[in-house]
């Protein structure tokens, strides 16, 4: 095992951050570096835990009852969101995509689930998915957000459920029950025994599997009508359904309603949740729709469209891992999701990886992807909402985990915090509360050694972002001692090639780079800031750091 201390002379040294990627050719041609989604550095937020911009939202619907500790909402919005895009911070982390939990509406009222009373704060309770719930915000807002995340370069993924509506209360009825089963529970043992059941106990399953056409709820039709857009929302059912030919059954409505925000605002792509606990060809269904809306925007919006890329669609399937290639194993049933609909499969298992050294993780990803994965890609994380086992759960290894997470091939997702070691140990909470506290701004601003941490994630996050080669490249090890490695990456008339230098000695240090660069190419150190010319196949830079990030 390697060991992996990073020291900073101060944290004052001048840093400058680019809001645009480029790279300069030897000294001579600008070349602005295109986006490719199987490189992209994704930050996953939850919508009401990340910046409050709208104080005005915070309470709706009465949500006023005491609940368990982090189990209501605490103000976090979209405008919150747009709010850190206007200050540049997403910029200045490397970030050039977004992924939010769903800000559909949620259910009125709350339930407990065992871990104390609850709101649906985190946005996968859904009670009417063509309406924005009002403590996230508004359509406006949404509108704004993509429009302001463009002008950044940044894209934007919606979080789409199919799976389940939310809990019954009082004020939130069951859905009709040609539209919902409500038991039995799954016990995961079977393909069986995980699709065609609930989750836990009062979370009504959507019969994803149903050929059965069905009516609208009774509860949704009085509710579209006191909002004044029933025939509107009819009229748009209809149409869709007779574009399409599908029948009227569960599936098909919540596709239409999710890819309608597509049509409407033109989101870059769609992260759907528990995907192994619906029948796999609603995925498929949804990705044709998904890549009808998108082009149907590009269509009607020309001057806004950014580039060629198609729509993008990423799945969590619970415990899949990149190991296992394109097949999730149900026990008594295999499933390839990336043939039915999916781009990306989120990785469970890199939080494992990544106690090992940088050379087993860098290999084995750049080896998977490069070879059975070719044309897809897996979206690596070390902590999230709700896996109850981190990598850095105390976040004693902050500087470690960007390291390996920013420069390891595959989609790099920065949960929330990550960069600005946010706790994920809160005292009081049950249950995957602990990993959902409010953003840690304040440490941000007063806190030194948060800062020093965010700089580090912010050198590499940049970098990343920059070279395509780092996360859609090939990899390759140049030497073991010092450890250095080459990444190299081509694309039509796009080429890339950087080397990278980790757990190097303080001061003064030689590389090999021949195997990559020429004897009199000039490099930079991307991290320092020095800069070397090649010579005899070496460079030499002399900073008081123990990482080199070379790039022409």
């Amino acid at each position: 095992m390697k060991k992996y201390p990073i020291l900073f002379l101060l944290f004052a040294m001048a840093f400058f951050v680019s809001c645009s990627s480029s790279k300069t050719i030897n000294n001579k041609e600008t070349v602005k570096t295109p986006f490719v989604w199987e490189a992209a550095s994704v930050y996953f937020l939850m919508t009401d835990r990340f910046n409050n911009g709208d104080t005005s939202n915070d309470i709706n619907y009465n949500r006023n009852k005491t609940t368990g500790k982090l189990r209501g909402f605490e103000g976090g919005d979209i405008k919150g969101i747009s709010d850190k895009i206007d200050e540049g911070y997403f910029d200045k982390l490397g970030i050039n995509a977004i992924w939010f939990t769903p800000i559909v509406e949620q259910i009125h009222d709350g339930v407990d689930e065992g871990t104390g009373y609850s709101y649906g704060f985190h946005g996968y309770w859904a009670r009417d998915w063509t309406a924005l719930d009002p403590n996230f915000g508004t359509k406006e807002d949404l509108a704004a957000l993509v429009k302001k995340a463009h002008t950044h370069g940044i894209r934007i993924i919606l979080d789409g459920v199919i799976n389940h509506t939310g809990p019954v209360t009082a004020e939130d009825s069951v859905w009709p029950n040609d539209w919902v089963r409500t038991g039995p529970q799954c016990d995961y043992k079977t393909y069986e025994t995980t699709t065609n059941c609930t989750l836990v106990k009062n979370l009504p399953d959507v019969k994803t599997e149903s050929n059965q056409e069905v009516a609208l709820p009774p509860f949704l039709i009085e509710k579209w009508k006191k909002e004044g857009r029933y025939e509107q929302e009819v009229a748009s059912l209809d149409a869709f359904f007779e574009r399409t030919s599908y029948p009227r059954t569960p599936k098909y409505y919540i596709i239409k309603w999710l890819t309608d925000y597509i049509t409407e605002y033109g989101i870059d792509g769609y992260r759907a949740d528990t995907v192994k606990h619906t029948d796999e060809t609603v995925w498929a269904d949804f990705k044709t729709q998904c890549d009808y809306a998108f082009e149907t925007w590009k269509k009607n919006n020309p001057s806004k469209v950014l580039d060629n890329n198609s729509f993008y669609t990423m799945a969590e399937v619970y415990n899949y891992n990149i190991s296992a290639g394109k097949s999730f194993d149900f026990g008594d049933k295999k499933i390839n999701y990336y043939e039915n609909g999916f781009n990306n499969m989120i990785n469970f298992e890199f939080k494992w990886d990544a106690q090992k050294d940088y050379e087993f993780i860098f290999s084995k990803y750049s080896n998977a992807l490069n070879n059975e994965l070719k044309g897809y890609s897996v979206l690596n994380y070390l902590s999230s909402h709700d896996d109850g086992a981190p990598f850095d759960a105390k976040r004693t290894k902050t500087i470690e985990s960007a390291t390996k997470l920013l420069l390891s091939p595959g989609l790099a997702q920065v949960y929330y915090g990550d960069e600005s070691a946010r706790s994920l140990a809160i005292e009081g909470t049950e249950g995957d509360a602990t990993l959902r506290s409010f953003m840690n701004w304040e440490d941000i601003k007063t806190n030194s050694e948060t800062q020093k941490t965010l700089l580090h994630w912010q050198k590499l996050g940049q970098f990343r972002k920059t070279h395509l080669a780092i996360g859609a490249g090939i990899h390759k090890e140049i030497s073991a001692q010092p450890y250095t490695f080459s990444r190299s990456f081509s694309k039509g008339n796009y080429t890339d090639q950087v080397v990278i230098g980790l757990d190097l000695p303080m001061g003064k240090k030689e590389l090999s780079v021949g195997s990559v660069f020429v004897d009199g190419t000039k490099l930079k150190d991307a991290y320092s800031g020095k800069e070397a010319t090649v010579t005899n196949g070496k460079v030499v830079i002399d900073s008081n750091f123990d990482i080199i990030l070379l790039e022409k």
